[in-house]
């Protein structure tokens, strides 16, 4: 099995940027946990950051056919990001959408999420844990599922 990690603007900031929203773990030190919990699942993950949403757009395009779910942070996308949303949609692969912070404890424009319905699940406010969270909720769903 293998899924697409993808992350948002800004999150390549991680560590850096306002540590009581998002902690203090670096996206790197989130990586390296995740790809251990990976190989205890016998999980391959393919890691993605951009801050530009036609970038991932065109990363989730060129690689959705190859791989049985994606975890994606969309950082502020989610609240605007339209054609990540329409991207999502259109290739029809099982998501989990992840944030750092819960996004409904936030400023009111962070509250709506664009993506949220087509996601089979939100984990929010959990930082950098809730990487490890969503992985293990979708490969258990993914094999359910065979």
């Amino acid at each position: 099995m293998k899924l697409l990690v993808i992350n948002g603007p800004n999150l390549n900031m991680l560590g850096k940027r306002d540590a009581d929203q998002y902690g203090t773990e670096t996206l790197d030190q989130i990586s390296h946990r995740m790809s251990a919990k990976a190989a205890e699942l016998d999980v391959n993950l393919e890691f993605f950051q951009s801050n530009h949403e036609g970038d991932i757009i065109d990363f989730i395009q060129a690689n959705y056919e190859n791989v049985s779910g994606i975890l994606i942070n969309p950082g502020a996308l989610t609240h605007y990001g339209i054609s990540l949303r329409d991207c999502l949609s259109d290739v029809k692969t099982p998501f989990i959408e992840i944030h750092l912070s819960d996004i409904h404890e936030r400023e009111e424009f962070r509250r709506h999420s664009l993506i949220s319905d087509l996601s089979f699940e939100q984990i929010k406010g959990h930082r950098g844990d809730g990487y490890i969270m969503a992985l293990e909720r979708l490969v258990s769903h993914l094999r359910k599922q065979l």
